[in-house]
């Protein structure tokens, strides 16, 4: 009989277990495209750091398919502009390298603002990084937001 192969559980899974969030930790490489069975591109969101003027460091979870809007994102958080954190500043700023930010590992160790674009309430689940590049975590939108103390707000760039 084969050995089932056990997957690791990232910190921010076992975060989210100890907590009794209901969560599923997947391995999949979003950045490549790479989707689980039975989702869609638009469900996969990504965690973006930025700065503001007035706030300093801010997050926004937007989905992949779409883009962020810094004016929005800005006005909601009472700052007058915000510009995405330097790739090279982004691990001492948040404790992740580019692709593996993500909400609830940022929330373990800062007290930044996070916004999820509205868009994320009209879904069941979602997918975000869960803190490991390659490794990802399904959620509803609402005990995400409940846990990371985020809010929702129309982040989102308009379309064209």
């Amino acid at each position: 009989m084969a050995k089932k192969v056990k997957i690791k559980k990232t910190l921010v899974e076992q975060i989210l277990s100890k907590a009794g969030i209901p969560h599923q930790g997947i391995q999949i490489n979003a950045l490549e495209g790479e989707l689980p069975q039975g989702y869609e591109r638009n469900q996969i969101f990504k965690t973006l750091a930025l700065l503001g003027d007035k706030t300093g460091p801010i997050i926004g979870i937007v989905p992949i398919t779409q883009h962020l809007s810094e004016k929005k994102l800005a006005k909601i958080s009472g700052n007058k502009k915000v510009s995405m954190i330097p790739q090279k500043d982004l691990e001492k700023t948040t404790g992740y390298i580019h692709g593996a930010n993500n909400p609830v590992g940022i929330r373990q160790k800062h007290n930044y603002p996070i916004f999820i674009d509205k868009i994320a309430l009209d879904l069941d689940q979602m997918i975000v990084s869960a803190g490991e590049v390659g490794h990802s975590i399904i959620v509803a939108p609402q005990d995400l937001a409940n846990f990371v103390k985020a809010d929702f707000a129309d982040i989102l760039e308009d379309s064209k």
